[in-house]
């Protein structure tokens, strides 16, 4: 069966894409929670983070303390690469692995890496097939706004930083829209199952 790679931008829906496939039967690889995985004590990750940002970073349980990582890179571009170049292929590894044991326990199951980052940190090569879920700049800003009490400003901020809906597009096997009713989006969503689900769906 199909590994899928799922992406969007901030407020774009790709993570309601990724819960309406979960309830369709779907299993869902997160990034972001491997990326939290990465960050744990005792992992290659963990210690690369501490020798290249200090113990400041060093959490009491021996984990990074996220929030004052956050604080050494943001803003910062160089640092951020730093951070980026160790953990992002902490996080593919991850993928590949989960990936295997989930074909493994069902060989018929369908998986589904949801990742933000996916085409930043080149995983897209880790699927059949890459599904983009795309909402226009007016709309994903009022969606962030109202959703994470964010000024306009600052999800433009978060947008200007992210790739563009024409460079997701470009890249993209499948695109979803999510710009109108819910119902429509949910439709949108259903086709793309009904796609690779199987015909006894």
């Amino acid at each position: 069966m199909p590994i899928i790679c799922l992406t969007g931008g901030i407020a774009a829906g790709k993570s309601t894409a990724a819960r309406y496939f979960a309830q369709r039967g779907a299993k869902i690889i997160d990034a972001d929670q491997l990326g939290h995985a990465t960050y744990e004590a005792g992992t290659a990750a963990n210690q690369r983070l501490v020798a290249t940002f200090g113990e400041a970073i060093r959490a009491e349980d021996g984990g990074i303390d996220r929030k004052a990582l956050g604080g050494m890179v943001f803003g910062r571009p160089e640092a951020l690469k730093q951070l980026t170049d160790i953990v992002w292929p902490e996080i593919r590894l991850l993928a590949e692995a989960q990936t295997k044991r989930l074909l493994k326990a069902d060989p018929n199951a369908i998986v589904i890496l949801e990742a933000a980052v996916l085409f930043e940190a080149g995983w897209d090569d880790l699927g059949d097939a890459t599904w983009v879920v795309i909402a226009e700049p007016e709309v994903a800003i009022a969606r962030a706004m109202t959703r994470d009490g964010l000024t306009r400003e600052a999800v433009e901020k978060r947008l200007s930083s992210q790739l563009s809906n024409a460079d997701r597009r470009a890249r993209a096997d499948l695109v979803i829209e999510n710009n109108a009713q819910e119902t429509d989006f949910v439709a949108a969503l259903n086709h793309a199952w009904l796609g690779i689900a199987p015909t006894n769906d």
